[in-house]
């Protein structure tokens, strides 16, 4: 069976960031996505852990590597000043190549 190889870029922010991540992923060209509500604890302590503070999201997108950069070099610039945003990358190998890439 044929896979295709992209990129699995997963975007851990404050969950009143949601619409406007959003908002931009789509200006940007990302036509699916995943969010998932998410906790945990890393340099900064525990992530928001109540929920007077809020939640935090975890916004999944499988792109092509192109998009996947659009997307860092955005959110590095337009996020990572302002907010606990954490982004990471990942290799991943897809069935339907067409249903995450335009054509």
């Amino acid at each position: 069976m044929k896979t295709t190889n992209l990129i699995l870029l997963t975007i851990i922010a404050e969950d009143e960031l949601e619409s406007r991540l959003v908002a931009d992923l789509k200006r940007l060209g990302v036509t699916g996505y995943i969010i998932h509500s998410v906790r945990g604890e890393g340099h900064h302590g525990l992530l928001r852990a109540s929920h007077w503070e809020g939640d935090n999201i975890k916004i999944e997108i499988i792109v092509d590597g192109n998009l996947a950069d659009a997307v860092s070099e955005h959110i590095a610039k337009e996020y990572f000043p302002h907010f606990a945003t954490i982004l990471y990358m990942l290799p991943v190998q897809v069935l339907r190549e067409a249903k995450f890439t335009k054509p």
